[in-house]
């Protein structure tokens, strides 16, 4: 087996051993959200195997994974079926989220913030969007403005991910205000400094409230803590925009092919008019098309890490596979629960919350309309090029 094979088959053998008894020790299903504290005991023992940080560049411990080998890894771990899967590579609190900003943080920030984030000491939230800025991401309004050796914040998150149990958030923030998305600027920002509430008063429709609202009151924060330089922001933002679409992408396929598996189990246990539902031929071509939607959707992908691998940008192909996979994973998802009948619509179960999941999937980290526009602008600019 190659480096990346093995590694998946250690993940299973951990996810299977000992993350799947823990949820079970700790009464977790998917519905709610685990404290603090039982989260962190997950994010310490995965990064004392090395799994935590998995998807950083080797200099900063982790393996090293190309595009393509970080796909087939995320997908992995979220076909396992553990409701923790997102918390074994530290997405919603670690490495992944910062391990981009190594390059341009300074010794000491990487001292006091990404080397701790690394080491599940810390757990990191990224805060962009805002009420008026989620599509319309340079049009955020929180401020910063510099006041000797601080800056003062001030405005209102919304809807940011990991926010009730992360010690630090990458905030942006306007800087220079008229210049756009050149006046946008990024902080590492105290969640426990005084002037700084984490407001989590809804749960979003997957049920676990793993999102919250920042909201900042003359918050002060360091001058040091600025990432980078003045107005580098908004770059440092969607820098990676491209590849986290595509391990984006990978988690869903991951969904999806649970639940394809949980089906194709269904129809073989479930018996109706004295024989297992799946003799019938409409479940038949139900599974068929659930096999076909979710073979297409990772090739797709593939090609494009592989694309991405090999030194292509991939505006338009990363904003491709990001529709596509998150609009065919729910129809698979759909499907899935059409095959387990009312068992499928029980809140808890594993395809109705997937059916939720991926439902929200269409909407995060781009929307399917903003990712037409997308593809739209670059197929008329190349064609205006040639």
């Amino acid at each position: 087996m190659n480096d990346v094979d093995t590694t998946i088959a250690a993940l299973r053998r951990f996810i299977d051993d000992e993350v799947k008894p823990f949820e079970r020790e700790h009464a977790i299903g998917y519905e709610g959200q685990p404290a603090k504290a039982v989260l962190k005991q997950l994010w310490q023992r995965s990064a004392a195997l090395g799994f935590y940080g998995l998807m950083l560049p080797r200099e900063q411990g982790g393996a090293g994974f190309n595009a393509e080998q970080m796909c087939r890894v995320k997908e992995a771990v979220a076909s396992s079926g553990a409701v923790l899967s997102q918390h074994v590579l530290g997405e919603l609190s670690g490495p992944p989220r910062v391990g981009y900003l190594f390059r341009v943080a300074t010794a000491d920030q990487v001292q006091r913030f990404l080397k701790p984030i690394c080491a599940a000491e810390l757990a990191v939230c990224f805060a962009l969007t805002e009420e008026q800025a989620g599509s319309d991401a340079a049009a955020i309004a929180t401020r910063a403005v510099r006041d000797g050796d601080h800056y003062v914040l001030n405005g209102r998150k919304r809807f940011i991910s990991g926010a009730p149990y992360a010690d630090v958030a990458i905030v942006l923030a306007v800087t220079e205000p008229g210049q756009g998305s050149k006046g946008i600027s990024a902080f590492f920002v105290d969640m426990h400094a005084p002037g700084m509430q984490v407001v989590c008063d809804y749960v979003a429709m997957h049920g676990q409230a793993s999102h919250a609202d920042l909201v900042m009151n003359d918050l002060r924060v360091p001058a040091a803590n600025l990432i980078g330089q003045e107005g580098a922001g908004f770059r440092l933002g969607i820098g990676r925009i491209n590849l986290n679409r595509l391990l984006h992408c990978a988690t869903v396929l991951g969904w999806a092919d649970l639940c394809l598996r949980l089906s194709i189990e269904r129809a073989t246990q479930r018996s109706q008019f004295g024989k297992p539902i799946g003799q019938f031929q409409a479940i038949q071509h139900l599974l068929a098309d659930m096999a076909t939607e979710l073979y297409a959707a990772r090739a797709m992908v593939m090609d494009a890490a592989r694309r991405l691998d090999a030194g292509s940008e991939l505006r338009m192909e990363a904003s491709m596979c990001k529709l596509q996979v998150t609009e065919k994973a729910f129809v698979i998802a759909d499907k899935a629960v059409q095959i387990h009948g009312g068992t499928g619509l029980v809140r808890g179960h594993p395809v109705e919350w997937m059916f939720r999941m991926l439902r929200m999937m269409r909407i995060l980290t781009g929307t399917s309309e903003i990712l037409r526009n997308t593809v739209a602008k670059e197929l008329l600019e190349a064609g205006r090029g040639a």
